[in-house]
């Protein structure tokens, strides 16, 4: 088995900051609103400052985990800090499709087991036996990476 790494997916500087840059207006509405503009109730105006905070503390969550790379070798599908987000042997179906319920420009797909949950905000996801990878990252490279899993689960079927 080799460990050379087949294809990669990061997320593209542009659409990491317009990414960023969103959920940080965002927060500062939220906190503004509350603050300048206050509902009549209290505990409102706790979850609207309660709200804008978690959304800065997402975008700064967003910021240093785009600055990762998804890495598919032929063993595994894994980040640039070493992170196994799936075996490849594991993946049992891939969806592509428009009405794929996946991340922007990316694609999902099925694992045999259930694995723990885990995020990286704009560049993937796992909840169960589901994993998404997508985001703010360029669909060229996402669409690349699909297919070579697709081909891969072709070679495997046909074996």
């Amino acid at each position: 088995m080799s460990s050379e790494i087949l294809t990669t997916v990061q997320a593209s500087a542009p659409r990491r900051l317009f990414g960023v840059t969103l959920n940080i207006l965002l927060g500062l509405l939220l906190i503004y609103i509350a603050l300048i503009k206050p509902p009549a109730h209290v505990g409102l105006q706790a979850f609207l400052v309660l709200l804008g905070a978690t959304v800065l503390w997402l975008g700064q969550k967003m910021w240093y985990a785009t600055q990762r790379v998804i890495e598919l070798t032929d063993t595994e599908l894994r980040d640039s800090t070493g992170e196994v987000i799936a075996y490849v042997d594991q993946i049992i179906s891939i969806d592509r499709g428009m009405l794929a319920f996946k991340p922007s420009n990316g694609f999902i797909f099925k694992v045999k087991s259930a694995q723990p949950r885990a995020w990286s905000p704009g560049l993937w996801w796992r909840f169960g036996r589901r994993v998404g990878v997508g985001g703010v990252t360029p669909g060229s490279s996402t669409k690349m990476m699909s297919d070579i899993i697709a081909a891969k689960l072709a070679e495997r079927a046909q074996e």
